[in-house]
């Protein structure tokens, strides 16, 4: 199959699987996609579990910005070998909303290699976006990145920014906690 065809079977599968009730609230909610089919994670894991890993698909899909699916799906698609942690930071600043970040870090990201690279770039980018992005991919590295994933959230919290408060503060209590059990709390 081309992959213009796997493509189109792609797009087919997010159409067949469409929610229009989903899509609609999300649209009352303000998301920024032209096009909206409304799937929930576990169908677009089964739909990136069924394609299989292609970063040329994946990139695609990526740049298609009118279409929620596409950019909550192409994390899932692109190859962990091909993971650098420049490209991670390519992937989360061009990420529209913190659904797409959140996506990327749980299904993508935190297998960067070297990922504390990733996270000092967002945390220093400036963007309380980029900052948001640098807290949710530590949050899916801990423990591995404790100690600087606790550091920024310190910084974060202290900020007092409404995107990335209530995320520093959750990042905190459960590096408290970590701590906690690792004395034997």
């Amino acid at each position: 199959m081309t992959q213009f065809n796997r493509m189109q079977e792609l797009k087919r599968r997010f159409f067949a699987m469409r929610n229009g009730a989903v899509a609609d609230s999300l649209r009352q909610q303000g998301a920024p996609y032209r096009i909206i089919f409304g799937l929930n994670l576990p169908q677009l894991v089964d739909i990136a579990r069924e394609f299989g890993p292609d970063a040329e698909i994946a990139l695609q899909l990526r740049e298609n910005t009118a279409s929620r699916e596409s950019l909550l799906v192409a994390p899932m698609l692109f190859p962990r070998e091909e993971l650098t942690p420049e490209v991670a930071v390519e992937w989360l600043r061009g990420a529209m909303t913190t659904e797409v970040v959140d996506i990327a870090c749980l299904k993508l990201l935190k297998y960067t290699p070297s990922p504390e690279v990733a996270i000092e770039t967002l945390a220093r980018g400036g963007s309380d976006r980029d900052r948001y992005a640098a807290l949710r991919l530590g949050a899916n590295l801990l423990p591995q990145c404790m100690d600087e994933v606790e550091a920024l959230a310190r910084e974060e919290a202290g900020r007092d920014c409404a995107l990335t408060r209530s995320l520093a503060l959750m990042l905190l209590d459960d590096i408290a906690w970590r701590r906690e059990e690792a004395i034997g709390g």
